[in-house]
């Protein structure tokens, strides 16, 4: 929305300057939030209203602007933006103003310009040329003299309604608990997961170890192979586990299938890393016909992009995983265009580092046994998040139902 504060004052009531202006306003597609209004008591007192008017575009608030002027309203002065230069490369200005994850306008050029790219904790860069933009950055990407916005003048950041989805999110409104209707609560999702694909949207999952070791990862290959599912952040534990199944039939060395401890099976994952790099990569390990089945052999398979983010815990780890933590945030937000929904199954570590990234306005569920976990993500600014405290092998089995997907075959 494009947004100026206006002023009415004088006899604006008894004339009717003042429900005129409200008709033109509405009648241009303009909306109006008051903001003060002092209505006179007496025929010979003044009347006084300041009032902000918003519109959908920046051509349109000019055309409302242009009609309230002529019925008598002082457009007020904005202040300005302050902008300051990056003093060297990965360091902010004293002062830099640090960002949320909530829709944000910055005032410059006597225009409201949307920050593009929201992320918490990051500062505003703006630029000129080749085309005048406003957008986040991290630190750790800063260059040199950008410009970079400071202290809160000229900025307006808007509140999203955590409640405007009444419908897909009914049920999930209340305080993280385990005793919601969950059944009803996972078709809400599968039927915003249709909606979503209907448009052509995208839909993320974040996925922890414990799809695999729960035999989960079968539902997520439906999802996948049902075009429900485009983009998969994960870490090292879930490719190599997958991929441990898909060579042994275990997970941490537990059969999937009888739930027995397998003799020699704790050797089994670095087993499976070790003959996965020997064919080069896992993508390779398909196309030399290596690796056959499983979560990543059927993401690799349907070309469905992901990213592996590692940790300083990780064994091996397999080809594609990220080591550098910095080049694996880049990666995860290049994979954030067209986003609409983001699902987070019981990673703790991936999913607060997923919300860090994520605008406030992408819809995003938290599953996870753990309570805790979702209280995290809202505690760390991930205001937006919705918590179904669940185990994710029925979840996911109950969600590929709802969606229609045969779960027999």
């Amino acid at each position: 929305m494009f947004r100026r504060t206006i002023e009415l004052k004088g006899h604006i009531v008894d004339s009717k300057v003042l429900p005129t202006v409200f008709e033109e306003i509405e009648k241009l597609g303009g909306e109006i939030f008051i903001e003060h209004s002092v209505i006179g008591k007496k025929k010979e007192d003044y009347s006084y209203l300041i009032m902000e008017v918003s519109a959908q575009s920046q051509e349109t608030l000019d055309d409302v602007l242009n009609v309230v002027v002529k019925l008598g309203a002082n457009i007020l002065d904005e202040a300005e933006v302050v902008l300051e230069p990056a003093p060297r490369d990965g360091v902010f200005p004293e002062g830099f103003y640090s960002s949320t994850n909530l829709p944000t306008f910055v005032w410059y050029n006597d225009s409201w310009i949307k920050v593009e790219a929201m992320e918490m904790d990051c500062a505003v860069v703006l630029e000129e040329k080749p085309n005048l933009k406003a957008y986040c950055v991290p630190i750790s990407r800063v260059k040199k003299d950008q410009l970079i916005v400071v202290g809160k003048t000229g900025v307006k950041v808007l509140a999203i309604d955590a409640n405007a989805d009444k419908e897909v999110f009914s049920f999930m409104g209340s305080e993280v608990s385990s005793e919601k209707p969950k059944n009803l609560v996972i078709k809400d999702i599968a039927s915003q997961m249709e909606s979503i694909k209907r448009r052509n949207g995208k839909i993320l999952f974040v996925l922890g170890p414990a799809v695999i070791h729960t035999g989960a990862g079968v539902w997520v290959e439906k999802l996948i192979e049902n075009n429900y599912l485009d983009i998969i952040f994960a870490g090292n534990a879930v490719a190599t586990h997958d991929v441990e199944n898909a060579f042994f039939g275990t997970s941490l060395g537990i059969c999937l299938k009888s739930g027995k401890c397998i003799h020699e099976g704790h050797s089994h994952h670095l087993r499976a890393i070790n003959r996965i790099r020997a064919a080069g990569s896992m993508e390779e390990a398909v196309i030399k016909g290596v690796l056959t089945k499983g979560l990543m052999y059927t993401m690799i398979k349907h070309k469905t992009q992901y990213v592996l983010a590692g940790s300083i815990r990780d064994d091996g780890p397999m080809p594609e995983v990220i080591t550098d933590v910095i080049k694996a945030q880049e990666a995860m937000r290049s994979k954030l265009d067209g986003v609409e929904m983001v699902i987070m199954l019981s990673s703790m570590l991936h999913a607060i580092a997923t919300g860090n990234i994520l605008p406030a306005s992408i819809k995003t569920i938290c599953v996870d046994i753990n309570p805790a976990v979702v209280t995290k993500l809202a505690d760390r600014g991930s205001f937006q998040t919705v918590g179904l405290v669940s185990d994710v092998e029925w979840f996911l089995r109950q969600l590929t139902e709802h969606l229609g997907i045969d779960t027999k075959n």
